[in-house]
């Protein structure tokens, strides 16, 4: 009698790759002190997104106006305004574009004469 030439379906299955979780689901959200410290700082209350205007001149009006009436600040005004200002820049770092740098710079000149301290 010849041989059949049988097929046999294996019985194992054949698993599906392990699917890699993504790494962003389970970290957890990154959070900046930096901003925090700007939003919260005992320093001053600033108005929302001063250092986003346009003009160096508003942004140290604005600096200026918060620090005066500010009563959380420990320092005098001048220097709360200006360390909040130093600190913003300091913290952006490589983020800031040559131009927006050039306004916050000229901020603090500004900021300077508004205290009359040229």
């Amino acid at each position: 009698m010849p041989k059949r030439a049988t097929t046999r379906k294996s019985t194992r299955q054949t698993k599906a790759p392990a699917r890699k979780r993504s790494s962003a689901r389970r970290k957890k959200p990154v959070r900046k002190w930096s901003g925090r410290v700007t939003a919260t700082s005992d320093a001053l209350d600033l108005k929302h997104d001063v250092f986003k205007q346009r003009s160096a001149g508003a942004i140290a009006r604005s600096l200026k106006r918060s620090a005066e009436r500010s009563h959380r600040r420990k320092s005098d005004p001048y220097r709360s305004a200006m360390s909040m200002l130093v600190f913003y820049i300091n913290r952006a770092g490589k983020n800031l574009s040559a131009p927006r740098r050039r306004t916050l710079e000229a901020a603090k000149g500004e900021l300077r004469r508004a205290f009359g301290r040229d």
